[in-house]
């Protein structure tokens, strides 16, 4: 297959490399500077599996020619709108947009672009961060990608991409319920970003306050009640997972939107808390604490510029 990875961040940088090294016919889309710099210096990634280091070959948006077989999205959601714009001229036919980003807006966004035939879904978990030189760290062994058509086939096109991400590597999961998957993804994260993020504080130090347990609690409810009033069907042992994570007084999980805020990075408040917020409001539910969380949210960022 021709990859175009689109991005070379902790995430899109870690994937896109499992995939050069094991062979596969990778190309990354980068931003001038990042472009230059992994030009000059390769990708060095660091690893619990071994450290490594490769030259991919690298593009930028003006030197893009020919359609792929496979668009691997790994941009910031705020960074949605101008990859789409960037990849654009090389969608073709057959090409499959795999965009693995926070929430649930994007699919909505790449449906209207590239029509739905052209979407399959991703998420990934990985624990990942660049440093000063651009280098990648891989911080814990977990190296998962789960992918999937939005129907639940098997489909000849799905395996192939299947047959390239088990090639290199990696945990590679094919899902017959990748919607429900994306989902429960966003219910984790938005769940985490609005606690960690209203109450500045990792998991463990909410839960173990006064009156811990029922925010965390309440958060998940709300994020819930919205979700299911936009079609997704609650499995009940992914919820109860989703719980209990955020009830772990002994927990020193954060959110990667806390990580960014204490940082003084941009977050994807929109995309994480305010897409749910919309929704809400859209149908007529009630969920104070989200809306609070993303107000906080929307202070830090207006405070950013």
């Amino acid at each position: 297959m021709r990859i175009l990875v689109v991005g070379a961040g902790a995430t899109g940088g870690y994937f896109g490399a499992r995939l050069a090294q094991a062979g596969q016919d990778v190309t990354f889309l980068l931003r001038e500077k990042r472009a230059l710099a992994v030009q000059k210096d390769g990708l060095t990634v660091h690893s619990p599996h071994g450290d490594f280091h490769l030259q991919p070959a690298v593009v930028q948006a003006s030197q893009l020619t020919g359609a792929y077989d496979l668009i691997l999205l790994t941009v910031k959601s705020f960074g949605l709108d101008a990859a789409i714009k960037d990849i654009a001229p090389v969608v073709g036919e057959n090409t499959l947009v795999m965009p693995v980003l926070n929430g649930m807006k994007h699919m909505e966004t790449l449906s209207q672009r590239f029509g739905e035939h052209a979407l399959i879904g991703g998420l990934c978990k990985i624990n990942a961060t660049l440093d000063a030189d651009g280098h990648i760290h891989q911080m814990t062994p977990l190296h998962q990608i789960i992918y999937g058509e939005l129907s639940g086939e098997k489909t000849e096109r799905i395996l192939k991409v299947d047959q390239a991400f088990q090639s290199a590597g990696i945990d590679a999961i094919l899902s017959e319920t990748i919607i429900s998957d994306l989902w429960e993804k966003w219910l984790l994260l938005s769940s985490f970003g609005a606690i960690t993020c209203t109450m500045r504080g990792n998991i463990g130090q909410v839960a173990s306050a006064p009156g811990g347990t029922e925010f965390a609690q309440a958060i998940v409810s709300e994020a819930l009640t919205t979700m299911k009033a936009f079609g997704y069907a609650e499995r009940a042992a992914a919820v109860a997972k989703v719980r209990e994570a955020v009830t772990d007084k002994n927990s020193p999980q954060t959110s990667s939107m806390y990580r960014d805020m204490t940082q003084g990075y941009p977050i994807e408040a929109d995309q994480i808390i305010g897409d749910l917020v919309e929704r809400a409001t859209r149908v007529g539910i009630s969920i104070p604490l989200l809306q609070a969380a993303y107000t906080h949210l929307c202070v830090y960022q207006k405070n950013r510029e």
